[in-house]
């Protein structure tokens, strides 16, 4: 008889602000008990932090080494200190007068691992002495290493048990992002109905963009409102924005800045794609497709890549009784920059049973 799902909780604490983290080797008085399974969950309870899909990782060499420059080019894209409206916290009403002091200016994270596709649930299968990284973008604020927290669930075999799809109500507005957890959403509260019907305590669920909506995009992160409904919304009406508002900071010659800096901002991605394809031979095919979305304005091409998010189910608060686990500040997140058909988008449901 196969063993159980097994699940491991994990506290990293990060060196410096942009770190990559072997969470294989964070979890190395496990490995005997985790190298008894073919597959796993790997899953972030943060907004700033996450993993990249083993695909994708595996085309990037799985290393630090091609990790980085990869994630070079959207922190090239989204600089620290670009103007956000997210980092100017005197407008963040949600904030006490103690948590303005404390709240990390970080849009710039947020922002670049939407872009990246940075993921807070994945799948790897498992491969003898292969990394598995953690990606921080926001690990230290100010000099103070920030506590994060992961999980690995690995298991034998994954079976769909549930489908089902929902519609997300929206406005008339063209550009918008809907927080789906929000109660009044209704999918939480549907989620949670699949999971108990099915006696689901360890399992994913599936969101996924259904076929016909174009112009939209999912991704899970912190719905803090000046950040998703005016610094996101800002990249998608031009991607090159805060590229450019770094480098009209930096010039010395003003006069300049109007015609020039959307220039200078594609000429640093231009020549730090140089940098990484030489240093790394990465695919060019890849690094390719990632400078043609970073270049093209406005973002569709640019976000189109993420129609699906997964949401870990686990029973780790309640023994037989599965839930969505996630982090305080997770919330997946539908985005559009096109006004949808009868004010709603539709949403496909997955829900599988880990064995």
């Amino acid at each position: 008889m196969l063993p159980a799902p097994i699940e491991v909780r994990l506290e990293i604490n990060p060196r410096r602000r942009f770190d990559i983290i072997d969470v294989r080797e964070q979890a190395s008085a496990h490995a005997n008990l985790l190298a008894a399974y073919p597959q796993a969950l790997y899953c972030s309870f943060h907004t700033t932090a996450g993993y990249l899909d083993q695909g994708l990782a595996t085309r990037l060499t799985n290393t630090s080494a091609g990790i980085r420059p990869y994630i070079g080019l959207f922190q090239t894209l989204f600089p620290a200190g670009a103007g956000y409206l997210h980092d100017q916290l005197h407008l963040r009403a949600e904030l006490s007068d103690d948590e303005r002091g404390m709240e990390p200016r970080n849009a710039d994270a947020h922002l670049a691992f939407i872009a990246a596709d940075l993921r807070t649930c994945v799948k790897y299968v498992t491969h003898t002495g292969e990394p598995v990284y953690f990606v921080d973008l926001d690990g230290v604020t100010g000099k103070l290493p920030r506590h994060r927290s992961t999980c690995i669930t690995a298991f034998n075999a994954e079976e769909v048990v549930a489908r089902d799809r929902f519609a997300v109500p929206l406005s008339r507005h063209t550009v918008e992002s809907v927080n789906l957890k929000d109660p009044d959403v209704g999918l939480y509260a549907r989620l949670q109905e699949l999971i108990d019907a099915h006696h689901v305590a360890k399992g994913r669920i599936h969101l996924t963009l259904a076929s016909g909506e174009h112009q939209s995009a999912l991704t899970i992160n912190e719905y803090e409102t000046l950040l998703m409904r005016h610094d996101l919304a800002d990249v998608l009406k031009n991607p090159l924005r805060f590229a450019a508002e770094k480098g009209r900071n930096l010039l010395a010659e003003p006069w300049s800045i109007p015609a020039r800096t959307i220039d200078y901002a594609k000429y640093d991605l231009v020549r730090l794609f140089n940098d990484t394809f030489d240093a790394f031979r990465l695919s060019e095919s890849l690094i390719e497709a990632i400078m043609a979305r970073l270049l093209r304005v406005p973002a569709r091409r640019f976000l189109r890549m993420k129609r699906s998010v997964s949401l870990l189910v686990s029973d780790h608060e309640h023994a037989g009784s599965g839930a969505i686990a996630s982090g305080r500040y997770q919330c997946p997140i539908l985005v559009q920059w096109c006004r949808a058909a009868r004010a709603r988008r539709w949403i496909d449901i997955a829900l599988t049973r880990l064995r």
